[in-house]
């Protein structure tokens, strides 16, 4: 497979056609995220499953899941190229296939690399009392390094 790296509308149809799951629309949540992401419901029932997908260069802000017990999120990665990072470790490449735990109470991002369109499942775990307290924006400099 090629890397896509056109953003846009061209890039989101030449990378589509990479993936098994829909990209969805435009992200609700993108006030969040820096650069265009997309969302897609694959499952609603039962588990909460989605794909979220990112134009190149775009990723969400740091951010907790919060879980009384339980909880947490689970990411697959489906296409492209694109890193998870937990706060004080170091970045993850994930590309297809790759799998990323995050227990609840991790302060992390995860989003795009600077040339590659990436889309992973998003998989809520089952917790009590869970909700998501977003902070601040991936660092610039740092999200330069990362992709260096």
């Amino acid at each position: 497979m090629a890397r896509i790296t056109e953003k846009g509308e061209a890039g989101k149809a030449a990378f589509q056609k990479e993936l098994m799951f829909p990209i969805g629309e435009k992200n609700p949540y993108n006030k969040f995220f820096d650069g265009q992401s997309y969302l897609a419901p694959v499952s609603e029932q039962q588990v909460g499953i989605f794909n979220v997908t990112f134009e190149p260069g775009c990723r969400n802000h740091w951010h907790i899941h919060h879980a009384k017990s339980g909880g947490g999120q689970l990411l697959i990665c489906v296409g492209g190229r694109g890193w998870y990072q937990a706060w004080g470790e170091k970045p993850v490449l994930m590309t297809p296939g790759t799998v990323v735990n995050i227990p609840p109470e991790v302060k992390h991002w995860h989003g795009a690399a600077a040339d590659s369109w990436f889309a992973h499942l998003a998989i809520e775990v089952d917790g009590e009392e869970t909700s998501n307290e977003w902070l601040e924006p991936v660092d610039e400099t740092a999200y330069a390094a990362v992709n260096k």
